[in-house]
């Protein structure tokens, strides 16, 4: 079955990656929508081997899309996606919706059962991208040992905050090279050449709201009795997000049995070698579905473990994802409609 896609927020960075895990993943597309705000529409995008016309979105009737990935941001989401969903299934990028309780939150290597119940809001909720380079390690540890606490500090590149963030830490480097004095934009501080422990709004505890979204996704998504903390922090990356992670298991381990696990585990792969490069970073994670995993090892103060993990925040921890999504309900929902 050929599916038609409409794509909300096209021109942005989590659009454009959508069009190409489409491409790269041979989606079975029969008609590619690409939506945007009438100040980008009229530009082209390419999608195997033709320039597609990206168009109002204000003009669109959604009844011709069998799934709409929306990629818009959370406040105009919140007002469009339910309009949409009474005529296109809608998998969404944003934190909108992904704590109501009638909105799967999905990882497919995670949770696909989650779907089964997307047709009461017609709505899908794609994971904030740190909880879901995090959620795939720990999913396969906590079936066999339990996992009863997470500690984690993540280091979250500027591709996060969009596209105008990336050229304010391009344009920030230039200047400071120059011996320019730096004016931030989208940033609270500096970041070029700095790192920012602030990401998303405070909340009244202190935390941050991206540090909530990471505990409490975790929680839907894998265990309530999951206890997570996170430090999440800006730094000065263009893209995919690098975390370090303690792991509290229940039952006993050895750091082999962890390596085998992890080596095995969906999404994953393993780079731990004891030597000078023998681990993951950002650099040469970007551009790969995968989620990296390295510094594998035993915590000696508790029943734990210590791992690295980093991933591309704009494929598997948001475009990619979505399209997993829209693959699982390909095969077993869409078609039997």
């Amino acid at each position: 079955m050929k599916i038609n896609i409409a794509i909300v927020g096209s021109t942005g960075n989590v659009g454009r990656k959508t069009v190409e895990a489409l491409e790269r993943r041979k989606f079975p597309v029969n008609n590619l929508y690409l939506l945007s705000s009438k100040r980008s529409a009229g530009s082209f995008i390419k999608f195997r081997n033709k320039k597609i016309r990206v168009e109002n979105l204000e003009n669109f009737d959604f009844k011709k899309a069998h799934i709409t990935f929306f990629c818009a941001g959370s406040k105009l989401a919140k007002i469009l996606a339910p309009k949409i969903a009474k005529y296109s299934t809608v998998i969404e990028h944003s934190k909108h919706f992904r704590m109501l309780k009638d909105i799967p939150l999905v990882i497919p290597e995670v949770n696909e059962y989650a779907l089964k119940n997307y047709k009461k809001k017609n709505i899908i909720s794609n994971p904030n991208c740190s909880t879901t380079q995090l959620v795939l390690a720990l999913k396969p540890l906590h079936d066999k040992f339990k996992v009863i606490r997470v500690v984690t500090s993540t280091y979250q590149s500027v591709s996060g905050a969009g596209k105008a963030s990336m050229d304010e830490l391009i344009s920030q480097t230039k200047d400071y090279l120059a011996k320019k004095k730096i004016k931030p934009v989208k940033f609270t501080k500096q970041i070029a050449f700095n790192v920012i422990p602030h990401i998303d709004v405070f909340m009244k505890d202190g935390s941050t709201k991206e540090e909530w979204k990471m505990e409490n996704e975790t929680k839907k998504i894998l265990d309530k009795n999951i206890k997570v903390t996170a430090t999440c922090v800006r730094v000065p990356v263009l893209i995919s997000h690098s975390e370090s992670v303690n792991i509290e298991l229940k039952k006993r381990f050895n750091i082999k049995q962890i390596r085998s696990i992890l080596s095995k585990a969906a999404g994953c792969k393993v780079i731990d070698e004891h030597k000078n490069g023998g681990y993951a970073t950002p650099a040469e994670c970007a551009g790969s579905f995968l989620t990296y995993i390295s510094r594998i090892r035993k915590d000696p103060t508790k029943n734990a473990i210590n791992l690295w993990i980093v991933s591309d925040n704009l494929l598997k921890g948001a475009a990619f994802n979505g399209v997993q999504i829209a693959e699982v309900l390909v095969k077993k929902y869409i078609k039997n409609n």
